[in-house]
């Protein structure tokens, strides 16, 4: 360990994404033992100090902050991690930009496309290593998936559907905004389920099948007022609450998708579907060791969906872990993100999905937002692939 790089870290925000992204810098060490950098657990930053602290203590962070800017000053700090809501990303992202720091950012980008596109403006100037945390695509089954769409298997894409369910807002009572409510809250999370849910959707589709070209969409808000936590005032929800959108793929294949935090039943079913000339998959990450898949040139008398488990370690990341047949979980995906961006720093490439991949995905949950607005399908401008990079 003596002879390893250190890579010091400065995350800001301590919440959900803070603790998952904690755990992927503290396995590195244990699981990817051959990387050249190894990440210190430098500085915390929450506005809270009892909390901070408290996140420290348990984390292994050597020091706390109170006011992000004091992380981003310092000369200890090589890698800022912006773990907070989205209304702050760009500020803190230009901002650490601008101090020669390498970036990596929770998912969506940011709220806006203006807001992204300042985002990537800042990175090209800078030049430094970045990432955007749309982790998904680090599950083995679903990098497995990536890897048999690339091989040609499948022939012609003619469809693809995916779905992002939950049914934690089915509450007229809940209120919107402040820190544990601020994804209802449309100033702070920009939109609702389309930037928090579609966004992963949409940028695992496009990491599979290439670009979308047009959508059509339609979004709904069921709760129209919510009293805001932070002014005890009745306001204006201004969030989506559920969004279906269908669409166009460069490649003329057709999508559909759907996403809600309204149906009943659903914690956090997430799924996609691909279906191509020869061959057809898909995943569910209520099953996220599994990947299904159907094969038409198989003999008609055995032909049909097989479920294959991805625990082989000559499968996606599986030698890093147990034995064949032992699943891992999500908290796993993380890992592989950490061990992905270390890996090119040594290289020198790309850690896709970079600040320019998330911004391609920023531009087709923007133009969902507007095709919904307006009822009319909208061009979303896509340039894909942004970057050249498939992580594996």
């Amino acid at each position: 360990m003596n002879n390893k790089k250190e890579l010091r870290i400065g995350l800001i925000g301590c919440g959900l994404m803070g603790r998952t992204h904690s755990n992927g810098y503290k396995r590195i060490g244990d699981f990817f033992p051959e990387l050249e950098y190894r990440p210190v657990l430098k500085a915390v930053c929450s506005r809270s100090r009892d909390k901070v602290q408290a996140f420290a203590d348990q984390w292994g962070y050597e020091s706390v902050e109170t006011d992000w800017k004091a992380v981003i000053s310092r000369d200890d700090i090589d890698a800022v991690d912006i773990c907070t809501p989205n209304d702050t990303h760009a500020e803190i992202a230009i901002a650490a930009a601008a101090a020669g720091k390498m970036i990596l950012c929770e998912k969506p980008l940011a709220r806006t496309l203006a807001e992204a596109k300042s985002m990537v403006d800042a990175i090209d100037k800078a030049g430094v290593p970045n990432t955007v945390w749309y982790n998904y695509r680090r599950i083995p089954a679903v990098t497995l998936a990536k890897e048999i769409i690339d091989s040609g298997k499948l022939g012609r894409i003619f469809h693809y559907r995916s779905n992002f369910l939950q049914d934690w807002t089915i509450n007229a009572d809940l209120p919107q905004g402040g820190e544990a409510l601020w994804r209802l809250d449309v100033d702070s999370a920009g939109s609702g389920v389309t930037g928090d849910l579609l966004a992963h959707c949409i940028d695992m589709a496009m990491w599979m099948n290439g670009g979308i070209k047009d959508v059509s969409a339609v979004t709904e808000t069921f709760i129209k007022e919510r009293m805001h936590q932070l002014t005890g005032k009745v306001q204006k929800v201004g969030i989506d609450d559920a969004c279906i959108f269908h669409c166009h793929f460069d490649n003329g294949s057709l999508g559909v998708f759907e996403s809600t935090r309204y149906a009943r039943g659903h914690k956090a079913l997430y799924t996609f579907e691909i279906n191509g000339e020869h061959a057809s998959i898909r995943w569910d990450l209520h099953d996220m060791n599994h990947m299904e898949y159907f094969d038409h040139s198989d003999d008609s008398i055995v032909r049909g969906w097989r479920s294959i488990l991805v625990t082989d370690s000559d499968q996606p990341y599986m030698k890093r872990w147990w034995i064949p047949g032992t699943s891992i979980g999500y908290e796993h995906s993380f890992v592989h993100q950490v061990a992905d961006f270390l890996k090119s720093l040594e290289t020198g490439e790309p850690c896709s999905p970079t600040f320019k991949d998330a911004l391609e995905t920023q531009k087709v949950c923007q133009a969902v937002l507007d095709s919904a607005a307006s009822r009319s399908w909208k061009d979303t401008e896509v340039n894909w692939p942004a970057t050249n990079m498939n992580n594996s």
